[in-house]
């Protein structure tokens, strides 16, 4: 009996690999694939409604909340004082959307400073701080 070529013994074993149920395993899976392809796209047509609708994006305002080397503050570089600031984050948290509280502090600033408008800033009702810093050159 000989499989993959001649053999001089019927006791030598085959060491050729044969390739053809493996071809035929392969042509039958393209044929299955061929046919089930078109059934799978196929889909039902319908006439949707259409209906116009426009997304309600209100962007909240921002607002500029610097502070100097100096420590003085500036509300969209406006100077105001300590009690203005106090007043002016209490009306800003009452709006609805918040406005975002964009803070800026010059480098030599003192950290104190700027933690003390921050408390001032969670104590009136802001939630939406931001840092604003400039990208070194």
């Amino acid at each position: 009996m000989a499989f993959g070529g001649q053999f001089e013994d019927e006791s030598q074993e085959m060491s050729e690999i044969n390739m053809t149920p493996l071809v035929d395993v392969m042509l039958v899976l393209l044929i299955i694939f061929i046919i089930t392809i078109p059934v799978i796209n196929h889909a039902v047509k319908l006439d949707l409604p259409r209906a116009s609708s426009q997304a309600n994006d209100t962007k909240p305002e921002s607002i500029s909340l610097s502070i100097d080397t100096d420590g003085k503050v500036y509300w969209n570089d406006v100077l105001i004082d300590a009690s203005d600031l106090k007043s002016r984050i209490a009306q800003t948290a009452a709006k609805s959307p918040q406005p975002e509280l964009h803070l800026r502090a010059d480098r030599k600033t003192p950290y104190e400073r700027v933690a003390q408008v921050m408390a001032a800033a969670q104590a009136g009702g802001l939630s939406k701080i931001g840092f604003i810093t400039e990208p070194q050159k």
